[in-house]
This record gives structure tokens, C-alpha cells and sequence, in this order.
């Protein structure tokens, strides 16, 4: 699919681009290099390939589940207006 000055145009107006007379050859030939480009890999026969969440058979390093900090709770609510059973009070905002 070739597009031509006018689909470049009628497409730069309805993405609210502005294009100066002289861009649009460009812009056309840029956007016909892509459309080629899809097509291209459209026309590559991928009948019985898994697709792949990631080129790369590459596994996420994962860091031992271990606490790092000590409890600080109860500093914390120490200094907190309201406490109740571990918890903080906060007022009531919706009647």
C-alpha cells in the first residue's frame, strides 16, 4: 500500500499535524518506507512460532525475601495523634 499526497495530507489533518509544502514528500516517502517495512513482515510465514514476551531467554534475578529492617511500630505511633491495637486513628471524612 503506497499512500500518495493527498492520504498524507488528509492524515496530517486529522492527526492536527501541520506540514509545510515542502515536508510532505518527505513525510510521504517516510510514511511509505514504513507501510513497506509492515508489510514486509506481514508477508514472513510464523505458523507453529510461540510468541515471545521478551527476545531473550533471560530470567529476573530475584533477591532472598528477608527482612532488612527492624520493627519500628512502636516509635512510629508513639508520636501519632491517635492509637488504637496497633493501629492508626484517623478522622471520620465521609458522613
Amino acid at each position: 500500500m503506497a499512500l500518495d499526497r493527498s492520504d498524507v495530507e488528509k492524515i496530517a489533518h486529522l492527526a492536527r499535524i501541520r506540514l509545510n509544502d515542502a515536508d510532505v514528500p518527505r513525510t510521504t516517502e517516510a510514511l511509505n518506507s514504513i507501510l513497506g517495512l509492515v508489510d514486509q513482515m506481514q508477508a514472513v510465514d510464523t505458523t507453529g512460532i510461540e510468541p515471545l514476551a521478551h527476545p531473550l531467554e533471560a530470567s529476573q534475578r530475584l533477591r532472598e525475601d528477608v527482612v532488612t529492617e527492624r520493627n519500628r511500630r512502636d516509635t512510629y505511633q508513639a508520636i501519632a495523634p491517635a492509637v488504637q491495637d496497633g493501629l492508626y486513628l484517623v478522622p471520620k471524612v465521609i458522613d
